[in-house]
């Protein structure tokens, strides 16, 4: 597991999962800049950006919760923030952990689903041995969650979302989309790291 990391003293945390073959250490200086108080730490999914192995959705919580419980350890406020693929990992980390805060940006609630509506002339379900069914854990979490959507994501469609979000506990949500953006373009918008940030 390789983990980019802006070390800080002090109680607050937060972790990054990223999307799909994201390299997540790019992230880092608006992130520095964003979270000053906070001890960073980037995830890479096995096979990228130095780590080795192979990622599958297995291998991908497994990594998820070791460094929630290392990160945990040295600071009690942790924030979990996921970005499309990483969104998956985020809340099923935050379901299984005493995340204090989760912020997912481009969710799903099924990749299985997605995949189904993308290709409907293919048995997905039976392909796709990597469902990432988040919605099956969005009922056990506990932290307050940020949803943020993009306005024309050509990638997770907003039914997959709406989807999602109906299926964590009632006054949990706080739900907002951003205009102008697509699925790869959110993170350009002046409003991404406020959102982030929820303050």
């Amino acid at each position: 597991m390789q983990v980019s990391i802006r070390p800080h003293e002090g109680r607050r945390a937060l972790i990054y999962f990223g999307g799909n073959a994201e390299d997540v250490s790019l992230n880092m200086p608006d992130f520095a800049v964003a979270f000053p108080d906070e001890a960073i730490y980037l995830l890479n999914y096995r096979g990228y950006g130095g780590s080795t192995g192979s990622p599958s959705e297995h291998s991908l919580f497994a990594d998820g919760l070791a460094l929630f419980d290392r990160v945990h350890a040295d600071h009690p406020d942790v924030d979990v923030i996921g970005r499309s693929l990483g969104s998956g990992v985020a809340v099923y980390v935050a379901s299984q952990r005493p995340a204090q805060r989760l912020v997912l940006v481009t969710p799903y609630d099924s990749l299985a689903a997605v995949a189904a509506k993308q290709y409907p002339f293919l048995p997905v379900n039976w392909l796709l041995h990597d469902k990432f069914e988040s919605g099956k854990y969005a009922s056990r979490v506990s932290a307050p969650t940020t949803i943020v959507a993009a306005e024309n994501d050509d990638v997770i469609p907003k039914m997959s979302t709406e989807a999602l979000r109906s299926r964590f506990r009632k006054g949990l949500v706080s739900y907002h989309v951003v205009s102008g953006v697509g699925h790869n373009t959110i993170s350009g918008s002046a409003e991404y790291l406020r959102l982030l940030r929820g303050r």
